[in-house]
């Protein structure tokens, strides 16, 4: 009796240590809704010069934040209104949409790293009477997971990996082709567009793992 006594005591140490490490190897799930980021010089031209966005809210990333402002997105063939900007301020403008939002639009958006804009597409934005013309700029962002170094140590992964992370939404999903992103300036929180979030059966809190094969 004893010996059965310490095996089951023994599988029950295993299970908990398992399941401890699964949590410990998971991050949090964001669903990301098409927003705009803007320079400097599209800010001017939109809401005048030396105009200061106003912080709605914080964002998971450290530093960045949803504004008060919104903003009009026009393609050729659509628009969407009230989309939210934001901040802060970026070297270069940014507009993300999802591929089903591209179809509204009249655009065909490539999936790209934020940041990566050169050969995109442009788009109008417009903010009453004021209304820029971007030549480049519109992207369907590339799943991706904000990585700190030392989660990203602990996971075992390194910057500008390529992972498969499985979702346990309502409806579990295994994502393929998602970029890992490490820096100290990050937190820890996988980013996919509401088309993956629809596809998954996303609800806030959910999490993710890297599989590996």
């Amino acid at each position: 009796m004893w010996r059965i006594t310490m095996s089951f005591e023994n599988l029950i140490d295993k299970v908990i240590d398992r399941i401890q490490n699964e949590l410990d190897s998971s991050f949090e799930v964001e669903a990301s809704g098409r927003h705009v980021h803007l320079s400097r010089k599209e800010l001017d031209a939109l809401f005048g010069t030396g105009y200061e966005l106003t912080k709605a809210k914080d964002l998971s990333q450290p530093g960045q934040y949803a504004s008060k402002e919104r903003l009009t997105v026009v393609g050729p063939k659509g628009a969407f209104h009230n989309v939210v900007i934001l901040g802060p301020v970026r070297k270069e403008s940014q507009v993300e949409v999802s591929l089903t939002d591209c179809l509204q639009l009249g655009v065909k958006a490539p999936i790209r790293e934020s940041g990566d804009i050169e050969g995109t597409p442009g788009i109008v934005l417009v903010n009453g009477d004021k209304s820029v013309s971007l030549d480049k700029g519109l992207i369907v962002a590339k799943r991706h997971v904000h990585m700190t170094p030392e989660d990203a140590e602990k996971i075992g992964v390194k910057n500008h990996d390529i992972v498969k992370v499985k979702v346990e939404g309502a409806r579990p999903l295994i994502f393929d082709d998602v970029v890992i992103r490490v820096s100290p300036k990050f937190a820890t929180y996988m980013h996919i567009d509401y088309d993956e979030a629809n596809a998954c059966g996303f609800s806030k809190g959910i999490r993710g793992r890297i599989i590996k094969d």
